[in-house]
């Protein structure tokens, strides 16, 4: 069985800084693309930023500048450090992992179980 474990999320004043973490763990003999989503109450989950195995990038309009994806491959983990936090930005912030769990089978999707994030005065 394959696990993404998140952590870091919390209550921030806006401006402030937060980092968010998830690493995976269990059968896993590749993982391809990973990345962070969002989803407010009310609203459907949209990606926020995406990383592939050989680090290239891609974010949303809205948190371009302010949020940065990164990863280690060898720890299997990925990290969202957001910086100059919005009242926007509140969500559950949730990981996924594209994983090939064992060699010669499927690729699969994985999510964490999301961490609140609140940004607030």
């Amino acid at each position: 069985q394959v696990q993404l474990v998140e952590s870091g999320g919390g209550l921030v004043q806006p401006g402030g800084s937060l980092r968010l973490s998830c690493a995976a763990s269990g059968s896993i003999f590749s993982i391809n693309a990973m990345g962070w989503y969002r989803q407010a109450p009310g609203n459907q989950r949209d990606a926020v930023a995406v990383i592939t195995t050989s680090g290239s990038t891609s974010y949303a309009d809205s948190v371009k500048g302010r949020f940065t994806i990164s990863r280690d491959n060898a720890k299997n983990t990925v990290y969202l450090q957001m910086n100059s936090l919005k009242p926007d930005d509140t969500a559950v912030y949730y990981c996924h992992a594209a994983i090939t769990p064992n060699w010669g089978s499927y690729q699969y999707n994985y999510w964490g179980q999301g961490t609140q994030v609140t940004v607030s005065s």
